[in-house]
């Protein structure tokens, strides 16, 4: 009775319900490494991005599990973009729309760029083609600018009048979706946990309360998201830049947070896990999100940011591991074997993925081949007479 009063006094949800039209958030697609610090973009699969083409102009995302044109409807205003998409009928459906900011940028890939996206599954009826998308979202306090995705990758509130329909430069287009399934809504979009943490009840992530009170390099970052131990957990990362936008509220600006839950992010910019991609050669510059209005941008990685860091709900925590004796892992990064120093000989392991699947349970994991396992990052339990658990990463 008393733990069951104190769950009640220690979690909170205030009144903030949302609609739900995708089944899970995306990863970047980013599949290439920056850097020899362990926690970058390219370190962590979890959703990684999926797509089947239907044959009939249309493409299914398979983990958001929403369905879009193919190739988009072109160059228009933004009105114009409103009344094509509510009137569409294609490929046998009548219900498309623009989509939202969310639904938009979780088709981004920032391993692309110009465009920044699968383009075995999306195009444009023009070479060269878009310049940005549209959204379905107009700007908070501002009716002349709109939400749009844009060929290099990034998000953020954009002038209507800069398309070339409305005497502008650029070309803005139109790219309808439709949900699949029936919507679902989600009655409290975050749920405070009263232990440092909020959960995003839409997205299924976990996130830091309180932000960290320094500013650090994109390098920094990374060391310090991998090195936090909050709310008996210790598989925090630095967010990749597509979480990081999802906790935007375009319902306001300085900042475009939900201030209920993250009343300390203040007018900031965070660092995220994803590297600029233009220049493979030179990427020197990294993703990171702005509160004053949720926008992404890209700086230096050797200019200072701050910090928010994130975790999944299914992944580990030291209430199952904790590290009580001298027992040390290596190589790490691993490639194919692992090995052990001051080990009994009557330990038991268990390696998991992120998402807490069991690759490997028994005894002499030493004498294991793991070279066909995905890169990323794994969890390793060790069993004898204590617990023992190791975050390793995967080349």
């Amino acid at each position: 009775m008393k733990k069951l009063i104190f769950l009640l006094l220690t979690t909170f949800s205030f009144a903030q319900s949302v609609t739900k039209t995708i089944n899970l958030l995306p990863d970047t697609g980013q599949n290439s490494s920056y850097t020899v610090t362990v926690g970058e973009d390219n370190d962590y699969n979890i959703n990684v991005p999926s797509y089947t083409d239907n044959g009939n102009g249309t493409i299914t995302d398979n983990v958001t599990g929403l369905m879009w044109q193919k190739v988009d409807g072109g160059e228009m205003t933004f009105e114009n973009a409103i009344s094509y998409c509510d009137n569409l009928v294609f490929a046998g459906y009548s219900d498309w729309r623009l989509p939202t900011p969310l639904e938009s940028f979780s088709i981004m890939n920032l391993q692309n760029t110009n465009p920044a996206l699968n383009t075995t599954y999306f195009s444009s009826p023009t070479t060269p083609g878009a310049d940005y998308w549209w959204t379905s979202t107009v700007q908070f306090g501002d009716a002349t600018k709109v939400w749009c995705t844009n060929a290099g990758g990034g998000i953020g509130n954009k002038p209507k009048a800069e398309t070339v329909s409305a005497g502008g430069t650029l070309k803005y287009n139109a790219r309808a979706v439709r949900t699949v399934t029936t919507p679902t809504t989600v009655t409290n979009h975050f749920t405070d946990n009263g232990d440092g943490t909020i959960t995003d009840n839409l997205t299924q992530l976990v996130w830091q309360k309180i932000p960290n009170a320094n500013l650090v390099t994109w390098e920094e970052a990374i060391t310090y998201a991998e090195g936090l131990t909050l709310a008996n957990a210790l598989d925090w990362r630095l967010p990749n830049i597509k979480e990081l936008q999802s906790i935007t509220n375009e319902l306001t600006t300085n900042p475009s947070v939900f201030t209920s839950y993250f009343s300390n992010l203040g007018v900031h910019n965070y660092w995220s896990s994803t590297t600029l991609k233009p220049n493979i050669q030179n990427p020197s510059s990294a993703w990171y999100w702005s509160t004053q209005y949720g926008i992404t941008a890209y700086g230096s990685k050797t200019s200072a940011n701050y910090v928010l860091c994130v975790r999944g709900i299914p992944q580990l925590g030291i209430s199952q591991f904790e590290n009580k004796n001298v027992l040390k892992v290596f190589p790490n990064p691993f490639s194919a074997k692992i090995s052990f120093e001051n080990k009994t000989g009557n330990e038991y392991y268990e390696l998991y993925d992120i998402q807490g699947k069991l690759f490997f349970s028994g005894k002499n994991i030493d004498k294991q081949d793991f070279s066909n396992l995905t890169k990323g990052t794994y969890f390793l339990k060790v069993i004898d007479h204590t617990i023992s658990n190791f975050k390793l990463i995967k080349e």
